[in-house]
């Protein structure tokens, strides 16, 4: 059975009991959420995730992180090392975005390293076949589109992106749209310019039966991927985009029902003021899937920033229904991200999370909350540095300008919670 098929006959996993304990909620919550298809429990039955996740409503937010090789620049070590550093850092899954080089051999060896669930996007390897043996990216077969979720799926890839919401109606529309940007999506593009060329229908969307056969077989969670999403703030929430979520929704339905995981993809760039009707539409057309974004960045003009951009889109996001945030690093736009870029991502995309958890109010981000709010008032160094998203930058910090009497040397003798512990909290003071 997939974990989906074992909710619905309230059959606990091993995989629901050690996410519910990870979660720390009851594990009767996380079977009731699969069941209604609100939450998703990444796991192919070949891949020991050893920290399985619950993804959905209701519980914390989680954080995806993109690695892989590029044309140009191929180095499966450096990618490797990426993904530890990513899942030291907080990661909850890793995606597996390989566009050059030994993709096999790269994801192959991130599912059997990583704790977490793995993802991927298969499409991306049949690009690279055509592109390495002097073929344009669009020029491989329709056999391809399977062929590939299939070994995909044996790898022991946990959940896959399949841009299914492409079709030949979607591309006529698209063409003559008022879009600045017409598509930004990698693999949505790729399937485009494979449509476009071979006159034909996206095999993903009219072989969505296979698909569904294949993702049972081996329990994949489908992340069914926004093509159409707005790449450009001024393209947000167009017709082309409200059009591929209402095909989507559509999906989701028939992958419940053939006990296939389900989870959406959702906007790129999307102003501030309209991420929450953005979020709360997905949630509302696709019957509560979970949600899966990319940031959403509520401006274009943060270049060397992205990631701080995408950490208040996502907060927001998160706070209003988004249950995975994909983070966004320093270099998202500019170059393929550095080491330090990818930490960097994951840390800045983490308190996004933590911020939309604390408002929503889940019991584990309040107790967190009230742990640190308690080291504080005790100058517990040590208790604060344990409970900080990124203790290593909390410790250079205060051990670069140390203070040797309480508090730090930012406010050295003015620190208020010292002077009121020293005066107002003080035994003979009697309020008059």
């Amino acid at each position: 059975m997939t974990q989906l098929e074992a909710a619905v006959s309230d059959t606990l996993t091993e995989e629901m009991r050690e996410a519910a304990q990870l979660e720390g909620v009851d594990i009767g919550k996380v079977i009731d959420a699969i069941k209604a298809g609100k939450a998703v429990l990444p796991r192919n039955k070949r891949h020991f995730v050893k920290a399985p996740r619950v993804i959905g409503e209701g519980f914390l937010t989680k954080v995806n992180v993109n690695v892989g090789t590029s044309y140009g620049y191929s180095s499966m070590e450096e990618e490797l090392k990426k993904a530890r550093i990513a899942v030291e850092a907080g990661a909850d899954a890793v995606m597996v975005l390989s566009t050059w080089g030994k993709t096999r051999e790269i994801r192959q060896r991130m599912v059997e390293m990583l704790p977490v669930p793995v993802g991927s996007v298969p499409i991306y390897d049949a690009a690279v076949r055509a592109l390495e043996t002097g073929r344009k990216v669009v020029e491989f077969s329709e056999a391809d589109f399977l062929e590939l979720f299939r070994q995909h799926a044996e790898d022991g890839v946990d959940f896959m992106t399949i841009h299914v919401g492409v079709t030949n109606r979607s591309l006529r529309y698209l063409k003559d749209s008022k879009r600045i940007l017409k598509m930004v999506s990698r693999g949505g593009a790729i399937i485009a310019g494979w449509m476009i060329v071979n006159n034909a229908e996206n095999p993903f969307y009219k072989y969505f039966d296979e698909v569904l056969d294949m993702a049972r077989e081996y329990d994949v969670t489908l992340s069914l991927g926004d093509a159409m999403r707005p790449g450009a703030v001024m393209d947000a929430t167009d017709p082309q985009q409200l059009e591929e979520l209402f095909i989507l929704g559509e999906l989701v339905e028939r992958a419940r029902k053939r006990g296939v995981q389900v989870m959406v993809e959702g906007p790129g760039h999307v102003p501030l003021d309209q991420i929450e009707m953005n979020v709360k539409l997905m949630k509302r057309i696709t019957s509560g899937a979970p949600i899966f974004l990319l940031g959403p960045l509520p401006t274009d003009r943060a270049l060397g920033y992205d990631h701080v951009a995408a950490a208040i889109g996502g907060a927001l996001a998160a706070y209003h229904g988004a249950d995975f945030l994909c983070y966004v690093t320093p270099s998202e736009h500019l170059s393929l991200p550095t080491m330090e870029d990818v930490k960097e991502g994951v840390i800045v995309t983490k308190i996004a999370a933590i911020v939309a958890d604390v408002a929503k109010g889940h019991p584990f981000a309040i107790k967190l909350e009230k742990k640190m709010a308690q080291a504080r008032k005790r100058f517990d160094w040590d208790e604060m540095f344990s409970l900080a998203v990124h203790s290593e930058r909390a410790r250079y910090k205060i051990e670069k300008r140390p203070y040797v009497d309480k508090g730090c040397s930012m406010c050295g003798p003015f620190c208020a919670l010292k002077i009121v512990e020293d005066y107002l909290c003080a035994e003979e003071f009697r309020p008059v």
